[in-house]
């Protein structure tokens, strides 16, 4: 959520100040009664009313590796994201090493070639003796005819 503009903030209390009552005011403004006072009462208190810089931001995990990335797809720009993680020493989700790269601008390569792309949930399945035929035969079929339902009259 984005803070509220130093202006309005100004003629928020402004019209206080002239005697207009909170709940006046936020209606007039459509901000809620309850910033109204807190702005008020920080403004009472400490004597500022600009807004106040971001709390708790998550710092990204890999924040310390980004020049270490940016080099490794320098030397080598075909690294798939699994290869980058081996080669960082780092262990993060592939999800949490494709966040920083696409932060940084960079692309890798999406799968690597050679038998290893074919280790995978939907590989292993395909390799099971029988999936293929199994498959072959249910093509051509609609797919209403496979659905348990009442028998044609």
């Amino acid at each position: 959520m984005r803070a509220l503009s130093m202006d309005l903030r100004e003629r928020v209390l402004a019209d206080s100040d002239a005697g207009m009552s909170t709940d006046e005011v936020s209606r007039k403004y459509r901000v809620s009664s309850a910033w109204v006072r807190r702005l008020k009462q920080r403004r009472r208190e400490c004597g500022e009313i600009a807004p106040r810089p971001p709390r708790n931001r998550r710092v990204p995990v890999l924040s310390l590796h980004y020049e270490r990335l940016r080099e490794l797809l320098r030397e080598e720009p075909d690294l798939t994201l699994a290869e980058l993680r081996e080669r960082l020493g780092v262990a993060v989700a592939l999800s949490t090493l494709w966040v920083a790269v696409r932060h940084l601008g960079l692309t890798v390569k999406k799968k690597s070639s050679g038998p290893a792309s074919r280790i995978g949930p939907m590989s292993a399945t395909l390799e099971k003796p029988g999936v293929s035929a199994n498959r072959s035969s249910t093509r051509g079929r609609s797919s209403s005819s496979t659905r348990p339902g009442p028998a044609p009259t």
